[in-house]
């Protein structure tokens, strides 16, 4: 075999690594992301995970556990450090 002939082979071989390596990443974080649920009541000021009906991004809660912002957490956790799983009124 020709020294270009193993260069291109040797990199083909690393790049079909890195693409795994990358896909398998990506899935593990799917499935990290699929084990998490809202839990509403526990998020502290400016550290909420999304929009509710007071103001229309993460980030922007301007009171800690506010009952209508949800921070996600590891699924069966919510209810434990003592939040809600449905959003309470204000």
């Amino acid at each position: 075999m020709k020294t270009e002939e193993s260069k291109k082979l040797i990199s083909a071989a690393v790049a079909s690594l890195l693409a795994v390596g990358a896909l398998s990443a990506t899935a593990s974080a799917a499935d990290d992301k699929a084990k998490q649920e809202k839990c509403y009541g526990v998020a502290t000021a400016g550290k909420n995970d999304c929009a509710t009906s007071k103001h229309s991004c993460a980030g922007m809660a301007t009171a800690d556990k506010a009952p209508g912002d949800f921070k996600n957490v590891p699924a069966g956790t919510c209810e434990k450090i003592g939040g809600s799983l449905k959003p309470k009124s204000s």
